[in-house]
């Protein structure tokens, strides 16, 4: 008899269904149709149309920002959030380990280069003691008022901590260590569109948030992202550079600068319009799964991983922590087997070949987590 038959069992009876069971499947049970052929009927299927628009006063009003900009998808978003902001070429740019490749790759296409540093097992995201005791050991205040790293002598000009799994992360103590060292704080809020942490939305604690609307996030619309802020002069430049910097004129081809084609299509913009409508309720369905997970785990010794004091998740994926390695690709193992996609957590940045020369700080935390942490399938069910 399999070790997992009984966690098997339950996720198919969870999800009523003996047939294969993905990790995260999207939920189309809206507008999506009627929105998407409205913009066909337009002919405005590309960056300029309604729906554009339309998503970026919603986003911007969902997460309580004054302003929304609309992206291709939520890599170029944090690319967009760091150019902004002042990053620049041979800077440093502080972050975890821990996470999808798209955070690290962003500060790479910079030019700068990611310093990683370890998470708190609890929310997997951030630690800001490790963060402080980083720039404690490292940090250096110049004249100027940036910090520097002594290390390799280079300017630290940004903080990307990432709501692992859409779990907030202690992020108003990261932020109050970043405005003391004075680092731009960039939310990588990819997984968190409506996570809440002390009475405020995901992605409100820094400079700029960030957001993904990939084909397997909470809503999606195949692509997408999106950046927001409450800073006018940033959010105008956003806005400028992802239009491929082209000053508006009824004919003129006229660009002042190195822009980007980073602007969402409108067919995709009519999906997440559709897709936000339904955003609170997809968000009460999973957080009843995780509450369905985190009965099933109690009396085990298998860890459901939940969300910590003060904050109101969205529960995107379901996460577990098993004893070990070896148990961890056991329940892999036998979880996929039977038809039910079960995925560890991600490769450390800092061990896949175009990273493993960067900085860190030992990672302890990230390590143990990356050998036995677990997703589950975390779908809406209808």
């Amino acid at each position: 008899m399999e070790k997992y038959n009984s966690l098997i069992g339950f996720i198919r009876k969870t999800f009523n269904s003996e047939d294969f069971i993905p990790l995260h499947a999207p939920h189309f049970g809206g507008n999506e149709k009627k929105y998407v052929n409205e913009t066909i009927d337009s002919t405005f299927v590309s960056s300029v149309g309604e729906f554009v628009n339309r998503f970026e006063k919603e986003i911007a009003q969902y997460t309580g920002a004054k302003y929304g900009i609309a992206t291709v998808n939520g890599t170029s978003a944090l690319h967009m959030a760091m150019l902004v902001t002042g990053v620049q070429q041979n800077d440093e740019v502080l972050t975890q380990s821990l996470t999808f490749i798209a955070t690290a790759n962003a500060i790479s296409y910079i030019g700068a280069h990611p310093v990683f540093v370890d998470v708190d097992r609890d929310t997997m995201g951030l630690s800001p003691k490790a963060l402080q005791n980083f720039l404690e050991k490292n940090g250096k205040k110049g004249a100027d008022g940036f910090t520097y790293n002594n290390t390799t002598g280079r300017r630290i000009a940004a903080c990307i901590p990432m709501h692992t799994f859409g779990l907030p992360s202690r992020i108003d103590e990261i932020a109050a260590i970043c405005e003391e060292w004075n680092l731009v704080l960039i939310e990588d809020a990819a997984e968190s569109l409506g996570s809440i942490y002390k009475g405020q939305q995901s992605g409100r604690f820094g400079k700029i948030g960030t957001f993904s609307f990939n084909g397997n996030k909470t809503i999606t619309c195949g692509g997408g992202g999106a950046l927001i802020t409450d800073d006018e002069a940033i959010a105008k430049r956003a806005k400028h550079l992802t239009t491929q910097a082209k000053i508006p004129h009824p004919w003129k081809f006229q660009h002042d600068e190195i822009g980007y084609n980073y602007r969402m299509p409108n067919l995709n913009a009519a999906l997440i319009c559709a897709q936000m409508e339904q955003l609170d309720r997809f968000i009460d369905n999973k957080r009843q799964l995780a509450g369905l997970y985190d009965n099933f785990f109690k009396n085990s010794d298998i860890e459901f991983v939940k969300e910590i004091e003060d904050a109101k998740a969205n529960y995107w994926f379901n996460a577990i922590i098993v004893e070990n390695e070896q148990e961890r690709d056991l329940l892999l193992t036998e979880t996929n087997n039977a038809g039910v996609m079960t995925r560890p957590i991600w490769d450390l940045m800092s061990s896949l070949p175009m990273f493993k020369n960067c900085q860190h700080d030992g990672l302890e935390n990230s390590i143990w987590l990356s050998e036995r942490v677990v997703n589950l399938p975390s779908s809406f069910r209808p």
